[in-house]
């Protein structure tokens, strides 16, 4: 099955016969990787209905629920990875989503699509509307994206939270942007980012 390049990497640092809770897990594709690879206790929680059930049939241990409210409901380090790809930006609160996330796992990965990437830009520049591009492919009214966040928007609330970023991975045009550290560049070059976070040094 192909990942999504973020679901990738996320995929190749995820150590084997662990425990990963996969938060918006779609269709399954990262949950069924690490199964059968890497022999991980995979679980995810996912918000369509439709998509839980494509996951249950593949085998999969994935329940339908809301991450803002049924995170909760997990207790706190009761899984080694969570992960968060391409979620954030459609929660109501970013921040306390973050906090549930790193309640129940001992590492997270969160990716999101980057609002600040130079198409953005040039779209509501010289077009002066929201923009459709391959990262953000809907219309401002049929989109899910509720918080257009940047890769300093994070970065920032990372540090208002105490929150350690391990290490940061930058993607265009579904490739990494291989020795690109500078948050300043890639809050301009990339279309989006993944963060390995944790709690502590």
């Amino acid at each position: 099955m192909s990942l999504r390049p973020d679901l990738a990497v996320i995929a190749r640092q995820i150590a084997p016969d662990t425990r990963v809770l996969d938060v918006g897990c779609g269709d399954g594709a990262l949950l069924t990787t690490l199964r059968d690879t890497k022999g991980v206790d995979a679980r995810g929680m996912e918000i369509d209905a439709a998509l839980v059930a494509e996951c249950v049939a593949r085998g999969l241990s994935v329940v339908q629920g809301d991450a803002e409210r049924d995170l909760a409901d997990y207790p706190d380090a009761g899984f080694d990875y969570a992960v968060l790809g391409q979620t954030l930006q459609t929660a109501m609160r970013p921040d306390l989503l973050l906090d549930e996330l790193l309640r129940v796992g001992r590492t997270a990965f969160v990716s999101f699509p980057n609002f600040a990437h130079w198409r953005t830009r040039a779209a509501l520049m010289f077009g002066g509307r929201m923009p459709v591009t391959r990262a953000l492919p809907v219309s401002w009214f049929e989109t899910g994206n509720i918080h257009h966040v940047t890769i300093a928007d994070f970065e920032a609330l990372a540090d208002t939270m105490s929150i350690t970023i391990r290490r940061r991975w930058f993607f265009a045009d579904a490739k990494g942007l291989g020795g690109l550290h500078s948050v300043l560049g890639a809050n301009w070059r990339a279309e989006f980012a993944l963060f390995e976070l944790s709690r502590g040094p």
